[in-house]
């Protein structure tokens, strides 16, 4: 079971100087988290100065307010006003740029490459009762909230020192005990597998962030 530790992360300022970026996952692993040479990235990114956004040519980018109340975004002229936990996509190719009336906020970026990967955002609400898988090609990352993870029944049939195949260039944690539970931060993010499955308890918000391979 490998979970990206938030706290861990480190920030790569803007070119722009309007904010930092922390990289929670990418593929290809880049040298940094700003030179676009990953077909996907899942990055927050912390915005203190209204201005222009940077362009990725041939990306599809998905954007989510996930702290503050308001992110007014205008994107090829039209001006759309992004509230908290509603993910918003638009291409990485338009001019783009963001004003702040309410303040600073943190959001959530998924970006891929067009033809060959497409992603998707989804926020849901915990429960204590009924966990909350993730599976291979997702990353669940608690936004608000108290939860804990634990790896699936099926891990516990693992070989020892067996695991999940590491997101690209993130090394994983030292695996806990089959079955015991690991308390979760803010913006913890854990990685999905099919095998030995982890799942969520909690109450709180968790994004569900999906990477779909684009075939034919």
């Amino acid at each position: 079971m490998e979970i990206i530790r938030y706290a861990e992360l480190r920030a790569e300022p803007w070119r722009n100087k309007g904010g930092v970026t922390r990289e929670l996952a990418s593929h290809p692993k880049a040298a940094s988290a700003q030179d676009g040479a990953w077909d996907w990235r899942v990055s927050i990114a912390e915005v203190s100065k209204a201005g222009a956004f940077s362009a990725f040519p041939g990306m599809d980018r998905v954007l989510t307010v996930i702290e503050g109340e308001l992110l007014l975004l205008t994107v090829d002229g039209a001006e759309h006003p992004l509230e908290k936990y509603r993910p918003f996509r638009f291409s990485g190719d338009a001019d783009t740029a963001s004003a702040l009336p309410t303040g600073d906020i943190r959001d959530l970026n998924v970006i891929t490459r067009n033809g060959a990967f497409k992603g998707y955002t989804s926020i849901i609400e915990l429960s204590k009762k009924r966990a909350h898988p993730v599976f291979e090609g997702q990353l669940g990352i608690l936004l608000q909230g108290q939860a804990t993870v634990s790896p699936g029944a099926a891990a516990s049939d693992a070989e020892p020192g067996g695991g999940d195949t590491p997101v690209d260039g993130v090394a994983p944690e030292a695996a806990p005990a089959p079955g015991e539970p690991e308390t979760l931060g803010r913006y913890d993010a854990v990685v999905g597998s099919d095998s030995g499955t982890p799942e969520i308890l909690g109450r709180g918000f968790l994004a569900v962030v999906s990477i779909d391979r684009v075939t034919g």
